[in-house]
């Protein structure tokens, strides 16, 4: 499935692909909402839910102190939205 495509249309749900980098840590990897209002806010929508984590699947866990340590991969993981510098979609 193509990036910022609906998952299924019984979900309800679209999927991004997005960059995250926190003071530690930068993470790649899929965050979903509910397809409610416009697909085009989706990052402010996650950003400002009033939640303290946001659930990131199917990602990938650089650490940027530690550059010869090897890149994680997760099926799942939740970040606190505190400790997030940076979150930008990813194309492709």
């Amino acid at each position: 499935m193509k990036n910022k495509e609906i998952l299924d249309l019984t979900t309800s749900a679209w999927r991004e692909k997005v960059y995250i980098e926190t003071a530690e840590h930068i993470i790649c990897g899929y965050i979903f909402m509910p397809k409610i209002g416009k697909k085009t806010r989706l990052l402010s929508e996650v950003l400002n839910t009033g939640k303290n984590f946001i659930a990131v699947k199917e990602c990938t866990i650089e650490y940027k102190h530690n550059p010869v340590r090897a890149i994680e991969s997760h099926d799942f993981m939740q970040v606190n939205i505190m400790s997030i510098l940076i979150m930008r979609p990813i194309d492709g």
